[in-house]
């Protein structure tokens, strides 16, 4: 309970948490009739969900993913959800947990192991067995005997689109035994397909583009998580900001664009034009009010970095080595497919891990550093939309400075950022 029942909005652990219980906006989330997977830019993706009629899905409570609905005769055991990027799938997974932990739901399932892909990544090398790979997560289990039947346990198996194991669900490699060992991918397969813990509940989450890697047969629900439809995103706004009149003047205003409205569906997006609505409106600030996507996402770098000189410390990282190197990290790991990375991705783009703690400080919003289950040090860009448009960003950030006087503007960046773009786009 103490663990899941904060939330962290866009931040690493850093600053005055929020309850989760105090912001949660319940999510659109539907049993999906097929595990076809869309392969439409994300985007396009949410575009079309925004247009579709309630009626053709079938609505589904999060805490009921495991509960048949009437007619359906057949247990489930494994659940896929899946859903784009920043839509709330792990959101979903803490407030799962949360209402478990109080008591509220499923009460029926005795242990809930929370194995997120991220963490499990840098486990890839090991050799184990299942019970000494929950030894290292959750010390507390060895006194268990988990495989005696005594326990319903629930895995939950959190971003299957981070994962760098080699899920290859042909192997021939068949465990039974929770105490033989093996690689963490074999593990992982054996328990999803049913040969270790048969038992056990598995609860997967992914984006779309990743949902194939594993085989339909070994699923027995796929569900989707639509994000907020129209009235939750008028819900989020007034529970987010306090200045009611505010929040009404932001909602009159996402939805004066289409674009911008629509991806609001996604809770990550409402929180990004949050932010930077909520500055510029608050404050009068001059320039134009973001009414594309493009402008929303140039303001939200420009606010943060202008943050950095507010926090008054590590004078020493320049502003432009800052953005040229987040940049750079952003480009290249998006054409490698990482969406999170570890100490030998930063490497390569000339990044050290200290350097990449003072970012996660400076730029707590845009780029941020964690600390796992298994102690390992895992960065990431705040939502995958923010990679994308890490390059994009040197451009924006070029005709911005054109047109500002911000605090961060120099001849210096000016000739950086452009040959950045001349180098990157």
């Amino acid at each position: 309970m103490k663990k899941f029942q904060c939330i962290y909005e866009g931040i690493a652990k850093q600053g005055n948490p929020t309850l989760l219980n105090e912001i949660y906006t319940e999510l659109y989330i539907t049993e999906s009739e097929s595990g076809e997977i869309n392969n439409e830019h994300e985007v396009r993706q949410i575009e079309t969900q925004s247009r579709r009629a309630a009626t053709e899905d079938t609505p589904i409570k999060c805490n009921d993913i495991f509960r048949p609905l009437p007619g359906q005769d057949k247990p489930i055991r494994t659940v896929l959800t899946k859903g784009v990027a920043g839509i709330g799938k792990t959101v979903s997974v803490q407030k799962f947990i949360l209402d478990w932990a109080e008591g509220k739901e499923n009460q029926d399932v005795q242990l809930i192991f929370p194995l997120p892909f991220r963490e499990l990544n840098l486990m890839k090398d090991k050799t184990l067995s299942l019970s000494d790979l929950l030894h290292v997560f959750f010390p507390e289990t060895k006194e268990m005997e988990i495989s005696s039947g005594e326990y319903k346990v629930l895995f939950i198996f959190d971003g299957l689109d981070e994962c760098r194991l080699s899920l290859d669900f042909k192997s021939e490699v068949k465990l039974c035994d929770i105490s033989e060992s093996a690689s963490v991918d074999e593990l992982l397969m054996n328990l999803i397909e049913g040969n270790l813990l048969p038992s056990a509940l598995i609860w997967i989450t992914s984006r779309p583009a990743a949902a194939d890697l594993v085989p339909s047969e070994c699923v027995h629900r796929v569900t989707e998580v639509r994000g907020f439809n129209d009235p939750q995103k008028e819900e989020y706004f007034r529970k987010r900001i306090s200045d009611q009149s505010l929040a009404n003047t932001i909602i009159t205003h996402l939805k004066s664009s289409r674009s911008l409205h629509i991806m609001c569906h996604i809770p990550v997006f409402c929180w990004i034009s949050a932010t930077v609505l909520e500055k510029m409106l608050s404050e009068a600030e001059r320039g134009e009010i973001p009414k594309t996507l493009t402008q929303m996402y140039t303001h939200f770098l420009i606010i943060q970095t202008n943050i950095k000189h507010e926090k008054d410390y590590e004078k020493k990282i320049k502003d432009e080595d800052m953005i040229l190197k987040l940049g750079k990290l952003a480009f290249q790991q998006l054409v490698k497919g990482n969406l999170i990375f570890y100490e030998e991705d930063l490497r390569e783009c000339g990044i050290d891990v200290t350097e990449a703690s003072v970012y996660s400080g400076l730029c707590t919003q845009i780029f941020r550093e964690e600390l796992g289950l298994n102690q390992g040090k895992v960065f990431c860009f705040v939502h995958l939309s923010i990679q994308e448009r890490g390059p994009q960003f040197c451009y924006c950030l070029i005709n911005q400075i054109k047109k500002s006087s911000s605090s961060i503007c120099s001849p210096i960046l000016y000739k950086q950022l452009h040959n950045c773009v001349l180098g990157v786009i």
